[in-house]
């Protein structure tokens, strides 16, 4: 990890991803999926089911979960007076009813236009548009915000994904509890409510935290030295009941898990050089590329991701490059199934 490792280019994460490898729906039975199994240490590679997961995991491990729930983020509506239909998603909760927003035709949502949804029932100024072309817009209605989102908005499901999801809920995790989350924390999809019980039987703790994913976990790395990349920021919280949790295993010497990349993330923001973490909240943008020092994970569970994403860096950060461009290669040999519904790995 010397020096060149800092002068990375997107394109050393680049593979050939066959369009049929990318998942469309999930599977009837969520913790059913594969689960490969990557030894960081020599990188060999196993292959397992997701329940299988039990056998990695210790008594006295504590296992990371980021609880956000996906909202339906997703609004059709009009500006006043026009028909031509215009698409709002919702990205981040700025407070007072102010969003920042992606929406589409652009073109038709310029500041101060007039937006209209479910015939009224909420209704929308324009306020801002920013330099990278998202819109800041404030949203005024009657009543709870995210009662009516549930009567009006729809699953804002990543755009790879063609087909409809028959249930929503297999766009969440069992255990999200709290909403603001643009997509699903999907390394958590595969976890049922039995395969927790027998995690809890297995004396392993149990920690939730909180971030909210926002869609730029999809935007495209545009530049080709990926330290020219910006970061998305996404809010999270670490409460007090958790960060104790996580200092006491890590104190007894006990392996600390992070469930998704969302979950890698946030633990990785609040902890200090010792690896002992705080309670607090706030936005972060930390962004993990080969050559990052990990200060409190030990292990990660993870879906597959996109050629040469933010996602794909951090996880070669985790292992190496090398190891893990090797594992995606059997991956696609083994045909596992690819990004929020497909399959899962456990970088061990």
């Amino acid at each position: 990890m010397g020096a060149h490792a800092f002068v990375m280019k997107k394109s050393d994460f680049y593979f050939d991803l066959p369009e049929q490898l990318i998942a469309q729906h999930p599977l009837a039975q969520r913790d059913a999926s594969r689960l490969m199994v990557l030894n960081r240490s020599n990188g060999s590679v196993q292959h397992c089911h997701f329940r299988d997961l039990l056998e990695y995991v210790q008594p006295g491990d504590c296992m990371v979960l980021n609880n956000s729930r996906v909202i339906p983020a997703r609004l059709m509506g009009h500006a006043v007076g026009r028909t031509a239909p215009i698409e709002v998603l919702l990205l981040t909760d700025k407070g007072n009813g102010l969003w920042e927003c992606l929406t589409r035709p652009g073109r038709k949502t310029r500041e101060g236009v007039e937006l209209t949804f479910g015939d009224g029932l909420l209704t929308a100024t324009v306020e801002q548009v920013q330099p990278d072309g998202n819109r800041l817009i404030r949203f005024h209605y009657s009543g709870i915000f995210l009662e009516i989102l549930d009567k009006l908005g729809s699953m804002p499901l990543p755009p790879y994904i063609k087909e409809k999801l028959s249930d929503p809920e297999r766009y969440q995790t069992v255990y999200s509890k709290t909403p603001g989350s643009a997509a699903a924390p999907t390394a958590g999809l595969h976890f049922t409510t039995e395969l927790l019980d027998k995690l809890v039987q297995k004396d392993v703790q149990l920690a939730f935290v909180t971030l909210h994913v926002g869609l730029g976990t999809f935007r495209p790395v545009k530049e080709n030295e990926i330290t020219d990349h910006v970061m998305h920021s996404e809010y999270y919280v670490m409460e007090e009941t958790a960060a104790q949790q996580i200092n006491r295993a890590h104190d007894a010497g006990r392996k600390i898990w992070a469930v998704g990349t969302t979950a890698c993330r946030t633990l990785e923001t609040v902890a200090d050089q010792t690896g002992h973490v705080r309670a607090q909240s706030g936005w972060t943008d930390i962004f993990i590329y080969p050559g990052y020092r990990f200060k409190v994970v030990d292990h990660l569970v993870t879906n597959f991701h996109l050629p040469e994403s933010t996602l794909m860096m951090l996880i070669s950060a985790f292992a190496t490059r090398e190891m893990v461009m090797d594992a995606y290669r059997q991956a696609i040999e083994q045909e596992y199934r690819f990004f929020s519904f497909g399959d899962s790995m456990l970088l061990y």
